[in-house]
């Protein structure tokens, strides 16, 4: 149980460091909304991907 919580935590670490990097790129899965003064950006590509990966860990994990 530690053990996993360990490399969980560390994937996550992984997934942060990767989230800030692609923060500076606008790709073609990122939605820029505008309301009014209020832009809100929607990372459905980047959002994706990770609950892909986190899935695959969780998996993988489990067997």
């Amino acid at each position: 149980m530690g053990r996993d919580l360990i490399i969980i935590g560390l994937a996550l670490v992984v997934v942060g460091l990767l989230w800030d990097a692609w923060a500076g790129l606008r790709g073609p899965g990122e939605w820029a909304l505008r309301v009014g003064d209020v832009r809100i950006h929607v990372l459905w590509a980047a959002s994706l991907i990770v609950s892909v990966v986190l899935s695959l860990l969780v998996w993988l994990f489990r067997r």
